[in-house]
């Protein structure tokens, strides 16, 4: 529920029938939706209770400390998990895995094991596409099966906690981690956290495919300033509501059961050190009683840098003064289980003696790592469902690869199809030229889980496979991550393969021209100053335009792009995103039109970097933006109020009509439900996807 005026989305997704026909009409509710939201029951059993008191009564407190500790593969020592080590992160080998558990549940003290985790995000080793690029899908189905079968694949080598969703609402489309989520609406992000945690955990997490879900970051890690990923986050209480957390209950309520705090500080307080969020609102107001791990080192970055020291990267937001006041304050904030930094386990004595910390806020830690434990089935069934040789057998199975073409085509939005350019012909020539047309590695995205370059099948292949005439391919330049200056001739900063691609294009009939970002340039760290098409793509564009060709610019990467210079030079647009191991046949599906796009962007594009934030629910001011009238809102030097292509934009290769709008009532009580219902119908003559988009807001409040 909204608590101040604002635009607030409701959305579902609409296939309507019938690819020969004119009409086929359906009626659009929005039941799928809410599905997705309602709440999982999730009461605390007796038995499991029982079980924690009577193991944590049995625990000294170095176990109850180490059992707080969460190491990554290159920490983790035999020694440790003998004496109790909790949680491990990043091993993935299952002979690995197969090990360390068998020496936590066989010579440790207490036989307790070990809760394996990995940030399984967009699949395991099918990946499928960007979480960003699923959100443009608005199929609350596509983000389910991305998280049944990462969870599948992750649960075979022995994994059985993955570190999502993320969920983080983000206006920034120069923050590299716009890519993980959902884009810029709350309520979009909020559908797709919800079926993603179900996906991943299903009705029980302790079944041998299923993970118990940890969304992140808490909270709003999404807005940092400056779009520079680590940076501080500083907003009102009521965006925070409204805006920031709605995602993160929606998959509370899904039922998950761990939650990751940010690297942010938020309105001064690092979110890994920050009371108001981690118990107050969480465990208090929310009532989770699963456990909060800190991200990567970020207890340890709560502390100040030494005086005259140059910062080494080893501290960092100067809340705290030294190690074991750090570890005061993250675990009186509410972190359960620190990754990676030992501040907890290593100060937890001294800290007690001293009466910095509590036994009981020691115990509550424990008791809530514990319960998910036995949640999770893993004292029952420690190891993993498969033996390590049988493992490998359980990637890329022909289901798991099905759903991620599927999800790869139905996240792809048309910008711009000036003629009818597309679909493409698939008995004509076809050049496929551009850095990313025989490319595998950059398909996958960031966070390509264990993905493998191998996996992917390329656009050029994928071209090639569907076409009947000949498949020419140019690669016209070179792109690679931001590490190497864009100006460099391997960052597409040379043009010495132009006059190649132009000799292609122009021996055939029609051109895909496959354009973008690495995906290094998108993710983590990874945050832009512009987001124009790196290097010299956009010339490369103007090229291919110039031979008169009929061609399509199919787009990858993972953040919204300034399109301002080439939206006028390309007839046909079409935004892939990173769309993972079936990202060439997906593509193929699309320009060729075996599938028509249905998606709608989930996060705005602006004209240039200077409009951002830029996001379509954003407050009114007194004094809107309009280009007729000087005194008021806008950039003077941009054409429009709006961004280039706003949030839910999308277009088809058929045309629908929305009619009889209609409710269940004529009003609706404080805390009731109204449903809204449209005919649509589809009044072309090819099979269409839809998204209906019913946008509400208080007129006055």
């Amino acid at each position: 529920m909204l608590r101040y005026r604002r635009r607030a989305l409701i959305a579902l997704s609409i296939l309507v029938l019938g690819a020969a026909v004119t009409g086929g009409v359906v009626a659009a509710s929005q039941s799928s939706d809410e599905q997705a939201l309602q709440p999982v029951p999730h009461a605390a059993s007796p038995a499991v209770e029982a079980r924690v008191n009577s193991l944590l009564a049995h625990m000294t407190l170095e176990e109850k400390l180490q059992q707080i500790q969460l190491l990554p593969d290159f920490l983790v020592t035999d020694e440790a998990v003998r004496k109790g080590l909790g949680s491990v992160l990043s091993v993935t080998d299952p002979a690995r895995i197969r090990e360390l558990q068998r020496l936590a549940v066989e010579e440790s003290r207490l036989k307790i094991p070990l809760l394996f985790a990995f940030d399984t995000i967009h699949g395991f080793r099918t990946i499928f596409p960007i979480p960003l690029g699923v959100g443009a899908s608005f199929d609350p189905k596509v983000a389910s099966d991305d998280a049944i079968y990462g969870a599948r694949e992750s649960a075979a080598v022995g994994l059985k906690q993955t570190y999502a969703p993320m969920v983080d609402v983000s206006h920034e489309p120069r923050w590299g981690r716009i890519a993980e989520a959902a884009g810029e609406d709350p309520y979009l992000n909020a559908v797709m956290a919800a079926v993603r945690v179900k996906g991943i955990q299903g009705s029980d997490y302790s079944a041998r495919d299923k993970l118990v879900s940890s969304p992140k970051h808490f909270a709003a890690y999404g807005q940092p300033e400056n779009g520079r990923d680590y940076n501080t986050t500083d907003m009102s209480e009521q965006r925070l509501r409204n805006l920031y957390l709605p995602p993160f209950k929606a998959a509370l309520d899904a039922g998950a059961d761990t939650f990751m705090c940010g690297f942010n500080a938020l309105n001064g307080v690092p979110a890994c050190g920050n009371r108001y969020l981690l118990t107050d609102i969480l465990k208090g107001e929310w009532g989770f009683d699963g456990f909060v791990e800190s991200d990567w080192t970020a207890v340890a970055e709560l502390r100040a840098c030494p005086p005259k020291t140059p910062d080494s990267g080893e501290c960092g937001h100067g809340v705290a003064a030294d190690g074991p006041e750090a570890a005061a304050l993250a675990l009186n904030a509410g972190v359960d289980s620190e990754m990676t930094s030992t501040l907890i386990r290593d100060f937890g004595e001294e800290l007690l003696a001293k009466g910095e910390i509590s036994i009981s806020r020691i115990n509550d830690a424990v008791r809530r790592i514990l319960r998910i434990k036995m949640r999770a089935g893993l004292f029952e069934h420690p190891y993993a469902p498969y033996t390590p040789d049988q493992a490998e057998a359980q990637m890329l199975l022909p289901d798991a690869v099905a759903a991620a073409r599927r999800a790869a085509s139905r996240s792809m939005v048309l910008l711009k199809n000036e003629g009818n350019v597309l679909p493409l012909d698939p008995a004509k020539r076809t050049a496929v030229i551009g850095p990313l047309a025989k490319n595998q590695h950059d398909l996958l995205g960031p966070w390509w889980g264990r993905g493998e370059d191998e996996d992917v099948v390329t656009v050029f292949d994928g071209i090639a496979e569907q076409s009947t005439a000949a498949t020419t391919y140019a690669e016209g330049c070179k792109l690679s991550n931001m590490e190497v200056p864009l100006t460099d001739p391997e960052g597409c900063g040379s043009d010495a393969g132009f006059a190649h691609a132009v000799a292609v294009a122009q021996a055939a009939d029609q051109v895909v021209l496959a354009l973008g970002e690495t995906r290094e340039m998108s993710g983590e760290a990874n945050s832009r100053s512009t987001l124009d098409l790196p290097g010299l793509q956009e010339k490369l564009i103007e090229a291919i335009a110039a031979t008169g060709k009929p061609f399509v610019v199919v787009l990858f990467n993972g953040r919204p792009l300034a399109l301002e210079d080439i939206v006028d030079d390309a007839p046909a647009i079409l935004e892939a995103w990173f769309p993972g191991v079936q990202g060439g046949p997906a593509v193929a599906d699309v320009v060729f039109g075996s599938v028509n796009p249905g998606g709608k962007l989930p996060a705005s594009f602006p004209y240039r970097v200077g409009q951002v934030p830029i996001y379509y629910n954003h407050e009114r001011t007194g004094r809107p933006c309009n280009k007729t009238f000087k005194w008021n809102s806008q950039h003077r030097d941009i054409p429009s109020c709006s961004p280039l292509f706003e949030f839910g934009f999308g277009l088809s290769y058929t045309t629908f009509s929305i009619t009889n709008l209609r409710l269940s009532a004529a009003s609706v009580p404080t805390h009731g439900s109204i449903s809204a219902s449209v005919d649509v119908e589809n009044t072309g003559t090819k099979t269409g996807d839809e998204v209906v988009q019913l946008y509400l807001h208080d007129p006055v409040a």
